[in-house]
């Protein structure tokens, strides 16, 4: 299987960010230019592998073209660099799910051909 994406994330798995040499602001995914501050002097970083969930949801209606599993969980995880990351989250029942839970990230197949990342509860 192959990434859904190249140049989301490794094979450990970490999410690959930038980070704004002027202003400190990081971002997900990679850009060439600072969305805060529009500086150009960003460089590649790997992210944190863990965070705190941020919001959350389950997906019950496949979208258009998507061959996975139904229902799924669809969140937003928040890294300790302050980037939210609106993901995949292995947890399908929203019940199970709570504000400031501890995620770790986690690689996933999307389908029988390509990988993707998800959050999973820690």
């Amino acid at each position: 299987m192959s990434a859904v994406h190249e140049g989301l994330f490794t094979d450990e798995p970490r999410l690959l960010g930038s980070r704004c040499a002027r202003c400190g602001g990081h971002h997900f995914p990679r850009h060439e230019t600072c969305a805060y501050c529009s500086s150009e002097e960003v460089e590649p970083v790997e992210l944190s592998s863990t965070g705190a969930l941020w919001a959350w949801t389950a997906v019950n209606a496949p979208p258009p073209g998507y061959r996975g599993e139904v229902p799924f969980g669809f969140g937003v995880v928040e890294l300790p660099e302050g980037v939210r990351v609106i993901s995949r989250l292995t947890e399908a029942d929203p019940s199970r799910l709570s504000a400031g839970q501890p995620m770790r990230l986690v690689l996933v197949a999307l389908d029988d051909d390509a990988v993707t990342y998800a959050f999973a509860p820690c």
